[in-house]
């Protein structure tokens, strides 16, 4: 207590702190900072690719990988706890962490962005995430970590989840802002000013296919040859790691012995329980995980090197010299005048050196039959750009990639790299893109104009089977000379167009959109829903693929909700909701599976009666679970008002969608909105179910359905809609999910879990996601209340994001590395003098410059990655020692013990003293290694983090 008093008293005298110093000279990260490969990816479990690649580059070549981490997928479920939202994300985060740190990997940068429902859209996620600010906490890790290599997911649609998509989108956009000096500029200066920084090599979207190479031996790449254009480096899985084989393992593997990178790796990947992960309980043959280059800054081994094939070759130009022998920082990169190029015509190629250039030469490789000058001379000193001019064959085949490569040779060295164009027709004809794949388009020309390579969105359309709509298809003259010629469809037999072609005459550069009206002659559902239409000019072609929905009429009559289809109350079509879109094979239509829906509508609201067919009924959800319909048996109705909800690119965030559970522990159906407008619950919903819970979880118990299925009646006030029903066309898809037994193997109990197999109405891939994939329905005699809105209002996601500030792992990793939480504005305000044991409590001393919020959390034993499993291997808490090991150790409300306590305190200008109050045996805890864990955000939103040992422990 005495030295307590004196701290004190010598804080008091000294007064405020000072301003810190201005940070001299250019922003170089030091060692506890530096990342070398950092990987990009929206939810953890998404990154579990790199973790036997960053093994075997962290022991082999000293390569420190990191993973930037959007969100902490606090948005999903839980199959082995009771967490959800913030709760869950805190413990995601550790499972990631727990995957990860056997490979040297301790660096996880979470940018604490919202993990919201399954979408297919950038926009959306971008509304959600906060696009330019999230931007910005990317642009700050990468220049203040300095990675040399990024990898991660493709920034295309073919990435699937819109939080994929926008995830890669950031990779190609944070290179490029990193480097920028006017992109968040106010990084780059004040007193903990950054440097622009250049990432050397990127791996986001390309092509691994390919023949040749092994699996079974070091330098595995050697002799593949990769079927596209991209670059592909590779790794092999097979190298001994640091980690042994525990005495008594249930593999029967030598105590001792090594286990591998890929064994270590596919311990990894199971790491995660809250996603339905099981404990690896067997043994890994090496790999040879393989990643494609999409760009690159400097000189690299092209795959018909040798030197291509090692295992280190990723590395080669970034944080290893490339064998040529160029110096280590060297910069060679190929740029083009354009991108798209037309067979016959010129354009120019540049060739960018920066460095310790020696004088040299830089000659141009292009494809069989192009012409280019050259080679040109590179006078020496530290930059030089080299233009060629390249003329493609005028038989260049038309809609493909060419690569060019540029060989910079010096007297003692030599540098390669390469870069694609594309050949396009003279008269490029385009189905006109809408939604996504028009925003797609769009930020490929305007932000990311080198992930071009990767191509443009595919040509997409829907519409209602037996109906009309205009197919627009826009010509655009790639060519110096005017062009003239026709645009022709190709239809099949059960379509019809108002003309065979339609002519067109363009100016260089210019477009003209022709449109052609196309009518579907069908009067049922044909068993293809996707057909494939051509379009066709004189030199080029493309293939739109158009999906046919069903259509419906929605009678009015008078409904009661009972659970019963009384006669009259449903006079309208039988809807076949047996189509399988998911999951198993065998429900083709009525006659083998006998799901169907009727719906009406009557004094505002829509009724629907809904018989499942159905032979085992799947886990009873609590209340509290009465969310995540896919994860129990459920029945799904989906809405969208105005039928237009994709085309806006907001795609569910514009609708509205129930899900119903036909029983739960209750004894009684339950529902909430969700994936929608506004999640959570649905006032004024009615709903009658003829389901029975069978009384228990327990495989042991019968869990068949009475009457083998159930009945659903639903009421849905139309005003819970986020707008008004467009009677003449509103979205409609009814999709029930179909959970067997979700118990994990070797166990008797039922799981919330998805093992399921998904129908619908309208049975397309990601239709849950895609309102524009819905069916069709109109509603004669309706019309909407006058003062209800046409346009939706703003979407509501009811389950918060976890605040960094709130992760005692995200913390102590701050105070580590000196990155700030969350990638956010770092602050210096705050300084923590004193921090000590004392009698019942832990005694604080701060001083700062401002006001904030400190958050404590007292804590004990290892924190950086908190095992997932329980098990009887002594020291190894990966492997199992017996059948029945790979329980789950408990993890709230305490960290599986490692959080003894934590408070808050709000902080005030000058010196403040507070305590923390402590029980007997959490002091007890904290006198062995007990640390002090402090997040502090200003009123500004600027962040620190303190780690501190404590003092006067015994």
């Amino acid at each position: 207590m005495k030295r307590f008093a004196l701290v004190l008293a010598a804080l008091l005298i000294a007064g405020p702190l000072p301003a810190s110093a201005a940070a001299a000279g250019s922003y170089v990260a030091d060692p506890q900072t530096k990342i070398h490969v950092m990987g990009e990816w929206a939810h953890p479990d998404d990154d579990t690719s790199i973790i036997g690649p960053c093994g075997v580059w962290h022991e082999r070549y000293g390569v420190k990988c990191g993973v930037i981490m959007v969100t902490r997928g606090e948005g999903g479920g839980n199959a082995v706890g009771t967490e959800l939202g913030p709760d869950l994300g805190l413990r995601r985060e550790n499972e990631d962490r727990v995957a990860h740190y056997r490979s040297g990997t301790v660096d996880i940068f979470n940018l604490d962005r919202i993990d919201f429902f399954y979408n297919q859209s950038a926009p959306l996620t971008q509304y959600f995430w906060d696009e330019e600010e999230t931007l910005r906490r990317v642009t700050r890790v990468i220049r203040q970590t300095q990675p040399e290599i990024y990898i991660g997911f493709t920034p295309t649609l073919a990435a699937g989840h819109g939080n994929h998509q926008q995830a890669g989108r950031l990779i190609w956009e944070g290179v490029l802002a990193a480097a920028d000096p006017t992109r968040f500029p106010e990084q780059l200066r004040g007193p903990q000013a950054l440097s622009t920084w250049q990432v050397k090599k990127v791996f986001s979207g390309g092509s691994t296919a390919g023949t040749g190479g092994t699996t079974t031996a070091a330098n595995c790449t050697t002799g593949f040859t990769p079927t596209g254009l991209d670059t592909v480096a590779g790794v092999w899985t097979g190298y001994p790691s640091p980690y042994k084989w525990p005495a008594g393992n249930v593999q029967a593997q030598p105590a001792g012995t090594a286990k591998i990178w890929q064994q270590v790796a596919d311990e990894g990947r199971a790491a995660y329980p809250t996603q339905s992960r099981v404990m690896f309980k067997g043994t890994s043959a090496p790999a040879c995980p393989r990643f494609a280059m999409t760009q690159s800054f400097v000189p690299f081994q092209p795959n018909s090197s040798p030197a291509a094939g090692l295992d280190d070759a990723i590395l080669f130009g970034a944080t290893k010299p490339d064998p040529g022998g160029l110096p280590l920082g060297t910069l060679q990169y190929l740029t083009f005048s354009r991108f798209y190029n037309v067979a016959g015509e010129p354009f120019q190629a540049t060739v960018h050196l920066r460095g310790k250039l020696a004088k040299g030469k830089v000659e141009l490789t292009v494809p069989a039959g192009w012409v280019t000058d050259g080679p040109k001379q590179v006078r020496s000193g530290s930059r030089a750009d080299v233009t060629f001019t390249v003329t493609p064959s005028a038989t260049a085949t038309v809609d493909q990639n060419a690569r060019i490569a540029a060989r910079y040779t010096t007297a003692k060295a030599s540098g390669y790299t390469d870069n694609v164009v594309r050949i396009v027709a003279a008269a490029e004809g385009r189905f006109q893109r809408w939604g996504n794949w028009q925003e797609y388009d769009q930020w490929l020309e305007t932000v990311a104009p080198q992930a071009n390579r990767l191509g443009r969105s595919q040509a997409i359309q829907s519409m209602g089977v037996g109906q009309s709509i205009d197919v627009p298809v826009v010509v655009h003259n790639w060519s110096a000379q005017p062009q003239s010629g026709a645009v022709s469809l190709e239809v099949p037999s059960n379509f019809t167009l108002d003309a065979s072609s339609k002519p067109y005459t363009l100016h260089p550069g210019t477009d003209a959109t022709v449109t052609f009206r196309l009518t579907n002659t069908d009067t049922q559902l044909p068993a293809q829903q996707n057909v494939p239409i051509q379009i066709k000019t004189a030199s080029g072609s493309e293939t739109l693929t158009l999906s046919l929905v069903p259509t419906t009429v929605i009678p009015q009559t008078a409904v009661a909700v009972d659970g019963k289809a009384a006669p009259g109350e449903y006079p309208g079509p039988t809807l076949d909701v047996n189509r399988i879109w998911q999951g198993a094979s065998g429900c083709i239509g009525p006659a083998d599976c006998g799901s169907t829906a009727k719906v009406s509508w009557s004094d505002d609201a829509l009724y629907f009666f809904i018989h499942v067919n159905d032979d085992y009924q799947s886990y009873a959800v609590t209340p509290a679970e009465c969310v995540g319909h896919w994860q129990a048996d459920s029945v799904e109705i989906l809405l969208d008002p105005r039928g237009t909800a994709s085309q806006s690119l907001m795609d569910t965030a514009n609708t509205f969608k129930l899900g119903i559970f036909p029983f739960s522990q209750t004894g009684k159906p339950c529902w909430s909105r969700d994936a929608d407008n506004k999640q959570g619950p649905a006032p004024g919903v009615e709903v009658a179910s003829t389901a029975q819970w069978v009384g228990s979880n327990e495989t042991t118990v019968p869990h068949a359905y009475a009457g083998g299925g159930y009945d659903l009646e639903v009421k849905i006030p139309l005003a819970l809609l986020p707008a008004a029903v467009d009677p003449a066309r509103l979205g409609l898809n009814i999709t029930p999910y179909d959970n067997d037994d979700t118990s994990a193997p070797g166990t008797t109990t039922l799981r919330h879990i998805d093992q399921s197999t998904r129908l619908g109405w309208s049975a397309l891939g990601s239709v849950q996601s895609d309102p524009y994939r819905w069916g069709l329905a109109t509603l004669p005699g309706y019309t909407p209340p006058a003062d209800r809105p046409t346009v939706p209002g703003p979407p509501d996601v009811s389950s918060p994001n976890l605040n960094g500030a709130l992760s005692p792992q995200t913390i102590a990793q701050s105070a580590q590395n000196g990155v700030p939480i969350s990638g956010r504005v770092p602050s210096t305000d705050l300084q923590i003098r004193y921090a000590g044991l004392r009698g019942n409590a832990v005694d604080i001393v701060t001083t700062s410059r401002g006001q904030g919020t400190a958050r404590a959390f007292l804590t004990t034993g290892e924190l950086g990655a908190i095992p997932v499993w329980t098990t009887s291997c002594p020291g190894d808490p990966f492997t199992p020692c017996a059948v029945t090991d790979g329980g789950i150790p408990p993890w709230a409300p305490d960290l599986s013990g490692r959080l003894v306590k934590q408070s808050e305190q709000q902080i005030t200008r000058g010196v403040q003293v507070w305590s923390i109050p402590l029980t007997a045996a959490q002091r007890q805890k904290l006198t062995q290694d007990g640390r002090l864990l402090v997040s502090y955000e200003t009123a500004a939103d600027q962040v620190q983090a303190f780690d501190v040992r404590l003092s006067g422990r015994r």
